[in-house]
């Protein structure tokens, strides 16, 4: 019987557009555009912050290296201000909060950067979360299995009881090899509704 909730964040709770982000800053040059995407988002380093083992800070001024002097600003405002504003998954906010007053257990499993601490309160739907697990805490990333079994002892939850959501298909594949039952979302919250009534979650 599933009694606890587990969500990603990024792509699941908000919306995590790379090329969103970009094109907020202004950049109209094609070469720039695919050059940010390049060194920043799809770096070693933005793995790393992941990780935990290079702060935001750390991980720009490496980024910066690589990239001409006019882009220094984008590189730090794509690191430091991509959740400048925040914007959230349509439907989403109303499906946790739902869960939530059912009674179900609510957790955040996210890869991210030490920042995420400061800027997760102001996603909404943050208010109904009884915890959260952030990879750059752990020094693990999904989908190794030791970030899953890490959160199942951190917060005391039996695998067979958990029901993970989370955009990557290998990141659901990874907790399923934990035993934790999942969906993979496809940005489709009525499809996300219909899979967790299958799992047998009472969800409208």
């Amino acid at each position: 019987m599933i009694r606890h909730i587990i969500f990603d964040m990024g792509s699941v709770l908000i919306r995590f557009d790379r090329n969103l982000f970009i094109e907020r800053l202004g950049i109209d040059d094609a070469a720039d555009r695919e050059l940010l995407m390049r060194e920043v988002f799809l770096s070693l380093e933005w793995a790393r912050m992941d990780r935990g083992t290079l702060t935001d800070e750390e991980a720009a001024k490496i980024m910066c290296g690589r990239i001409p002097e006019r882009l220094h600003d984008a590189v730090h405002k794509l690191v430091a201000m991509w959740d400048r504003p925040i914007l959230e998954i349509e439907g989403m906010y109303d499906l946790v909060k739902e869960l939530k007053e059912k009674g179900y257990g609510m957790y955040l499993l996210s890869n991210a950067s030490f920042r995420q601490h400061d800027y997760w309160d102001r996603i909404p739907a943050s208010v109904f979360f009884d915890d959260t697990l952030i990879s750059c805490d752990t020094g693990f990333v999904k989908p190794q299995p030791e970030i899953y079994r890490l959160m199942l002892t951190k917060f005391h939850l039996k695998a067979e009881e958990c029901f993970f959501v989370d955009d990557v298909p290998m990141n659901i594949e990874g907790a399923f090899t934990c035993g934790i039952a999942g969906a993979v979302f496809h940005n489709d919250v009525t499809e996300l509704r219909e899979k967790m009534r299958a799992a047998g979650i009472t969800i409208s």
